[in-house]
């Protein structure tokens, strides 16, 4: 993984740890990088300990669970952390570090993953992970610690539509997330689809793409061709946020009318253009990483610039949080140098 990337998460963790509202950081903003979990070196180290003393391999997703503790996603070495934030403990909560696809019905600190890419909690607490290599979406049940498949079958490929989401089959699952009703959508990359699992049925079915029509400002939902659908989330009028790495754009999906607005980028190759700007108009480089704040705003990781962008609710305009839009892996403190 970039050296980048393990800065924007530095980054994206300072502004959950000071409990800053995302929609008052700006490129004039008091924020501040700090290193709360890591040592900078790769290779698995240990299963728990002082979380600046514990070797973090290639982060990836993160957030803050229903009992404030911070969760990651190690994709190198295949496990999700948890971490006190009282306490300054980092502890592993799935996973042994060993790749796999094993121990469904046990204890998930025995169980192997592959790649564990995006956690999300359902309104129950129970935790569930994408994980990108094994093709699949795994559950951990909170009162139990138990890990079991709650979609896909561990193989690559398309199926499963209209019936029980175990027995699907996806192609690099990247991002996941649930609406309010508890059900679950699941970035199925490599067959350029969002798909959704019903939660009272555990029905399967695709939620958008699989269609020829190009997405774009006003399209309905329906039919509709996606490149790269890589990240989501949802605003809080329940309206999803999609993020299209390849397309260069990110859309809002209206719930009601079923039709989408862009809000981010004018596509083609990737770019660093346009804050300050409407962001319809900005270029942007492989966007992934969507969050929206309690105020609409939509922050986002620019991989290939490098930094983290916001799509500002009040104007549309685009600005630049984090990064300075040049590769590596710079020094705590000011986010924009």
């Amino acid at each position: 993984m970039k050296k980048s990337v393990y800065k924007l998460l530095a980054i994206l963790l300072v502004i959950v740890l000071t409990g800053a509202d995302f929609g008052k950081v700006s490129s004039t903003s008091a924020s501040e990088i700090i290193t709360i979990a890591g040592t900078g070196l790769k290779p698995w180290s240990t299963s728990e300990g002082a979380a600046l003393k514990v070797n973090v391999s290639e982060p990836y997703g993160v957030i803050i669970g229903p009992d404030g503790k911070l969760y990651i996603c190690e994709i190198f070495s295949s496990v999700i952390r948890q971490l006190d934030l009282s306490t300054h403990m980092l502890q592993t909560v799935a996973g042994t570090g060993q790749k796999g696809y094993a121990g469904d019905g046990g204890p998930a600190i025995k169980a192997e993953l592959h790649e564990p890419y995006e956690i999300r909690f359902n309104s129950h607490g129970d935790m569930f992970f994408v994980e990108m290599k094994n093709n699949l979406v795994r559950k951990v049940d909170v009162k139990t610690g138990t890990i079991s498949t709650y979609a896909g079958i561990g193989e690559k490929g398309f199926s499963g539509d209209g019936g029980t989401a175990t027995k699907a089959t996806f192609s690099q699952p990247h991002s996941i997330v649930f609406d309010q009703a508890d059900n679950l959508y699941i970035c199925d990359l490599a067959n350029k689809r969002v798909r959704k699992v019903d939660a009272k049925t555990g029905i399967v079915s695709t939620y958008l793409g699989g269609g020829k029509a190009e997405l774009k400002d006003g399209s309905s939902a329906d039919g509709l061709l996606l490149a790269g659908p890589r990240a989501m989330d949802f605003d809080n009028s329940g309206n999803l946020i999609l993020a299209l790495r390849e397309g260069n754009k990110i859309f809002r999906l209206n719930q009601d009318t079923h039709k989408f607005t862009h809000l981010a980028g004018v596509g083609g190759k990737n770019n660093y253009a346009g804050d300050g700007a409407n962001a319809k108009l900005a270029k942007l480089a492989g966007p992934k990483g969507v969050a929206v704040d309690s105020k609409g705003n939509i922050y986002f990781a620019d991989t290939e610039s490098h930094t983290i962008r916001v799509i500002k609710a009040d104007t549309g305009y685009i600005e630049t949080v984090a990064g300075t839009g040049e590769k590596g892996n710079g020094p705590d403190g000011d986010p924009l140098k």
